[in-house]
């Protein structure tokens, strides 16, 4: 059976598209822009953080290495929505290699290391794409924040 793995599979690839479309909502010039909200993040920085929880989470299964790709996501390498949709593609390809990794439902019950300790792939995967929601959240948040005028 593999109706957990292909609901599971159904988010990721949800997730990647809400970041997808969220990304084509924002002009380049303010990709970068900061609202003042919740520091100064911005729309890019949550868009890239969002696809890089992915890209953590798949490389700690499959190779065992829980690297955060912090220095290869920074806004000065992808530093235009055409570089974070490149990005996006790249982590698409990891997350469906990893996912060959996954045979049956049962898959996900196996605990394997993590950052923090033993834990099984579902509470893995399910962190995973919460994590990615936030960043997707607070991305949108701020974007609106940004083109929608502030009331005086």
């Amino acid at each position: 059976m593999r109706e957990k793995l292909d609901a599971i599979w159904q988010a990721f690839e949800n997730a990647d598209a809400r970041g997808r479309r969220l990304l084509s909502t924002v002009p380049d010039k303010l990709l970068f822009a900061s609202s003042g909200l919740r520091g100064r993040q911005s729309v890019g920085e949550h868009l890239i953080r969002s696809a890089a929880v992915v890209e953590q989470t798949f490389g700690g299964i499959t190779t065992r290495l829980w690297d955060d790709p912090f220095e290869w996501t920074l806004p000065e390498t992808l530093f235009d929505s055409a570089a974070i949709t490149e990005y996006f593609d790249e982590v698409a390809v990891t997350r469906n290699e990893g996912f060959k990794f996954f045979e049956s439902d049962d898959t996900l019950l196996r605990e394997i290391p993590s950052p923090v300790a033993m834990r099984s792939l579902d509470v893995i995967l399910n962190e995973t794409l919460d994590r990615a929601a936030f960043h997707h959240d607070r991305a949108d948040e701020i974007l609106r924040s940004l083109i929608t005028p502030a009331a005086d």
